[in-house]
């Protein structure tokens, strides 16, 4: 029986899973981790921004150093400009070219053009630059293109004066540009890096802190609990915080309390599975004399015995089938329904029978349920369902302290057919259920009304209704008491069936 068999115990199986875990999930360190993970793809990230803001800024770089030769070449043009008619010496003029960077220079003023100093002037240029109004996508094109085939051409460079109308025009190799360029580039790459470790560093810590330590916590939790989930030591306790993890920690807390919870009500149901077989081996023994005995009262010609003894007999059958069937809860389900049309006033009054009410107490048995009733169910199942909810309603009743004097103390079963479904209920005026009792509603060893219940009956009763397909619910009144509801449906009558009982008709 599955009960029985402690090799069946979910729990057996946990510390194994929980040492494959281990062995799936070491520990990959301080850089192999989600932090080190991070670490790597930040300064990825940042290089990656960085080479972004290179191509504009390499171009504004170079612009910029440009600029400041046709600066300095604008400068030595004014001043030679101011010597005319005076000629600047051959001497004089390589100094100025040598100083400025340059090969030529020349001077537009009042729209003609004056060649001021050169020396060693090229026969061709390679490439002209014309730095009044550089687009950014062009600086960058040029930019690159020095960068990448620069070096040894010959480039004519010009620009305005100022705010003037006066412009000046250089002529120079570009191998100082190139050169100036590769510097920049290498500062600008060593300065990148350095941010970039800097700023990944400081997220690397503050995210390592606030997010992959809670993280390293839950895991270690949940890897110690599956090794041992019984231990409340392994419990995971979380901190007061309103973020994602914190959240995430309260709810692995509450989920392994309740796990527990399940593995302790699981021992429970093994050790009662065992004690009840025992308890049923010797109890179906003790009904079957009981059974021969009572087969007896039969014969006996007294007509007090005659009208006790079919009920003693009914009463008797199902004892022994209650101890066949004792231990089903255990089972994956109950055993389905014998399933056949039965009148259920009948039935409401066996189970008044076997409540055997004290008439001394007080407490009233109604039935409001048509004589020519039928319901659709297995009567023993039927029986049980409503017996169960019957007896639980007497024990609310009976309890001492509850109700008060002279107060109607009253069980209801009452029926009624709509279409198909036959709807039941069973309604007393005791002190209706307690709030723990609603909340575990139809759960086994927690959701008895009274101490030392087991809250098998409600469980058990759900089971049975279930599987004619019905349902069964507590139903909210506005007045004291404790009011169940059970919808049984008809079974659906199959074509073959409909057209054999047309033709019987017939």
């Amino acid at each position: 029986m599955p009960v029985q068999d402690q090799g069946d115990n979910p729990s057996a199986e946990i510390p194994a899973a929980g040492e494959a875990a281990k062995a799936r999930c070491p520990s990959a360190g301080m850089f192999g981790g989600l932090s080190g993970k991070l670490l790597w793809l930040t300064v990825v990230f940042i290089m990656l921004a960085e080479i972004l803001i290179f191509f504009p800024s390499v171009a504004s770089m170079r612009i910029r150093w440009l600029q400041e030769r046709l600066n300095t070449a604008a400068a030595a043009a004014i001043v030679i400009d101011g010597l005319q008619p005076v000629e600047l010496p051959r001497a004089l003029q390589k100094e100025t070219l040598e100083a400025t960077g340059t090969k030529a220079i020349v001077l537009r003023k009042d729209g003609t053009s004056r060649l001021l100093a050169t020396t060693d002037m090229p026969t061709s240029v390679d490439e002209a630059y014309d730095l009044t109004d550089v687009p950014p996508v062009t600086a960058i094109r040029d930019a690159l293109d020095t960068l990448i085939f620069g070096g040894g051409r010959m480039i004519r460079v010009y620009g305005p004066v100022g705010d003037t109308n006066t412009g000046v025009e250089v002529v120079m190799r570009d191998r100082q540009l190139r050169t100036a360029m590769f510097a920049y580039s290498r500062n600008v790459l060593l300065l990148s890096v350095l941010i970039s470790l800097f700023t990944a560093t400081l997220i690397f810590f503050a995210i390592n802190r606030i997010l992959i330590g809670p993280i390293r916590r839950l895991t270690g939790s949940m890897q110690q609990f599956s090794s041992d989930p019984e231990n409340p030591a392994h419990v995971y306790i979380g901190d007061g915080g309103r973020d994602e993890l914190a959240v995430a920690g309260r709810n692995l807390t509450s989920m392994q309390m309740e796990l527990q919870k399940t593995l302790k009500q699981q021992k429970n149901l093994a050790a009662l599975g065992l004690a009840v077989s025992k308890i049923n081996h010797d109890m179906r023994n003790i009904l079957a004399s009981a059974q021969l005995m009572s087969d007896r009262l039969v014969d006996v010609d007294d007509p007090m015995v005659k009208s006790f003894a079919p009920k003693l007999l009914r009463t008797i059958d199902r004892a022994v089938g209650y101890t066949t069937e004792v231990l089903s809860y255990g089972k994956a389900s109950e055993s389905a329904p014998r399933r056949r049309h039965i009148l259920l006033l009948e039935l409401t009054q066996d189970v008044k029978d076997m409540l055997a009410i004290d008439p001394q107490s007080g407490i009233e048995f109604a039935e409001q349920i048509a004589a020519d009733l039928k319901v659709d169910a297995d009567g023993e199942q039927l029986f049980r369902v409503i017996h169960n909810l019957c007896r639980n309603a007497l024990q609310a009743l009976t309890a001492p302290g509850e109700g008060a004097p002279g107060a109607v103390r009253r069980i209801t079963v009452a029926a009624q057919r709509v279409g198909s479904v036959v709807s039941i209920t069973v309604d007393d005026t005791g002190p209706g259920m307690p709030l723990k009792a609603r909340q575990n509603l139809f759960a086994a060893f927690r959701g008895s009304a009274r101490s030392g219940g087991t809250g098998l009956g409600l469980t058990i009763a759900r089971e049975l209704v279930l599987a004619h397909g019905g349902t069964i619910a507590l139903v909210e009144k506005p007045t004291v008491g404790t009011q169940f509801r059970i919808e049984i449906p008809d079974r659906p009558v199959s074509l073959e069936d409909y057209r054999s009982r047309t033709h019987i008709e017939k």
